[in-house]
């Protein structure tokens, strides 16, 4: 990999850093009036179809950037890794969002199943290639 692939690989995990974070942060939104209108306290998780939508597209991005594994699955750790880490040590405090909420385990889901059927096609058009 060249040194302008490199370059945009690191501009690309950072981009899946801050994805991620801002995934986690807006995932208690919900309709009470605070942000969005009041319409009855329905939660509003709609960056769980943002992790669905983006995290596999990071990694076909990583992986036009260069043939290895490491290259195209590297979006994939930086999101999972900044997602745990996050929900981990959760910004409001106060409850665990990481084992006691069904939003986080979804987000978790969404963003990592998608990513990694992402990583496999990688993987087998690599083989396919007979690429390492």
């Amino acid at each position: 990999m060249s040194g302008s692939g490199r370059l945009l690989l690191l501009l690309l995990c950072v981009e899946t850093f801050v994805l991620a974070v801002l995934e986690v942060f807006f995932l208690p939104l919900r309709f009470d009036g605070t942000l969005l209108p009041r319409w009855g306290d329905v939660q509003f998780p709609i960056t769980i179809a943002m992790a669905i939508v983006t995290t596999p597209m990071l990694v076909l991005w990583a992986a036009s950037l260069g043939r290895g594994l490491r290259v195209a699955a590297a979006p994939l750790a930086v999101w999972a890794l900044t997602v745990f880490v996050v929900l981990f040590f959760e910004p409001g405090g106060g409850q665990y969002m990481l084992l006691d909420d069904w939003r986080s385990l979804m987000l978790f889901a969404g963003g990592a199943l998608p990513g990694a059927v992402a990583v496999g096609a990688v993987m087998g058009r690599n083989a396919q290639a007979g690429i390492q």
